[in-house]
């Protein structure tokens, strides 16, 4: 009798600490939903996804507010958004995977890679190269636009010379879209692939991502408006172009030239979770599991800032000021009315991914004030 006794005594007190533990992880996933809301209120965001990752696995999934306003539907986990500038790692991770490849080099001049070219008229003496590009120390501006190459293609535009700054490159940092719409140009024309093709084929199916540079490879029931705050009306207006079809710039489509339909800049399309999966594998230094996508060498190399960068690689950037003590790898994004973060640890294996589908955020060092708030609010709940 004892004996049973003590075995029933003891299956109890398993069964309080389950019970007290399942309570406790409620509480706290609940009290993450409450400071989320509370953020989101404060910024009167339309709708958030986000995901935290710890080692290798998605600890936290979740989507508030709204996908669509006007039909009031919520926003739901698998759903897609154009995310902007985060767009410009994969363009990067693409490329890298033929520099691993010995098909170029980071230190190519960009002019002979894509057939014009491309020189800075105050510093003609000047290599731009693709390393340059890349971490936007090229001296290339956005003066002219940057949805085609023809802003400064000397045999397309007269006034090609505008698209540079007057420094020389490689020794100052702009931000620059026309930079990775070139990268995204060079990738198609050295890869012998279509860009959004060779980014599926090479980076988003190994992964097992559903994305694309290309909405009519998804289900458009799936896409998360996005919305403009405007000011003057004080209301939220869709921004149905950060969808628009590219099928009609395809009938004139010119292999190695005409990538900036898909907008290698910010075109790509995917949800909170699979970008969370694709952030994995850059903490994990090019490896997901089993497959590698990059070498080891080539993931350091797109981490790691370059002297005149202010803190950018290749397409990401180290950020010592979003979590107190601690340095974040990643990229953010702004287009169309979205605000989007992918920031990770590499030495510490912990990783966020924060999607604003519309918000009235504010602005700190550069950085949206709603994403500071976020993923700090996941660190507390998640990481410390």
């Amino acid at each position: 009798m004892m004996k049973r006794y003590r075995t029933t005594k003891a299956l109890l007190t398993t069964l309080v600490l389950i019970t007290a533990t399942l309570a406790a992880t409620a509480q706290s996933t609940s009290t993450t939903a409450e400071d989320i809301a509370a953020i989101m209120t404060k910024y009167d965001a339309v709708g958030a996804s986000v995901a935290v990752v710890k080692g290798d696995e998605i600890i936290y999934n979740q989507s508030f507010g709204f996908r669509d306003l006007a039909t009031q539907e919520p926003l739901e986990n698998d759903d897609v958004f154009r995310i902007a500038s985060i767009s410009k790692s994969f363009v990067a991770t693409g490329l890298m995977q033929l520099v691993d490849a010995g098909k170029l080099s980071l230190d190519d001049d960009v002019g002979k890679l894509i057939g014009f070219p491309i020189r800075n008229p105050n510093y003609p003496d000047s290599v731009i190269t693709l390393r340059m590009v890349l971490s936007h120390t090229s001296s290339i501006s956005d003066k002219n636009g940057y949805f085609t190459l023809d802003t400064f293609n000397p045999e397309k535009n007269s006034d090609w010379a505008k698209a540079y700054n007057d420094y020389a490159p490689g020794t100052s940092y702009q931000y620059c879209n026309l930079n990775f719409n070139l990268a995204g140009s060079i990738l198609e024309k050295h890869s012998g692939e279509r860009f959004d093709q060779y980014v599926r084929k090479h980076v988003l199916e190994p992964l097992g991502l559903y994305a694309s540079y290309n909405v009519n490879e998804l289900d458009s029931m799936r896409f998360a408006t996005l919305y403009t705050y405007d000011a003057d009306s004080n209301r939220f207006i869709a921004s149905p172009a950060a969808y628009r079809s590219p099928s009609m710039a395809l009938k004139d489509y010119k292999m190695g030239y005409s990538a900036p339909i898909f907008s290698p800049t910010g075109g790509m399309k995917i949800s909170a979770a699979d970008l969370a999966t694709y952030m994995t594998m850059h903490m994990n230094y090019g490896v997901l599991g089993n497959t590698r996508i990059l070498s080891k060498e080539s993931a350091r190399t797109m981490q790691t800032s370059v002297p005149a960068g202010k803190g950018y690689g290749l397409a990401l950037q180290t950020k010592d000021n979003l979590i107190s003590g601690e340095i974040m790898k990643g990229h953010t994004g702004l287009a169309y009315g979205l605000n989007s973060a992918m920031f990770f640890q590499p030495q510490e294996k912990f990783g966020f991914v924060v999607i604003i589908n519309g918000s009235r955020t504010s602005y700190t060092d550069d950085f949206p004030d709603i994403h500071r708030d976020l993923i700090n609010c996941l660190y507390r709940h998640f990481v410390l």
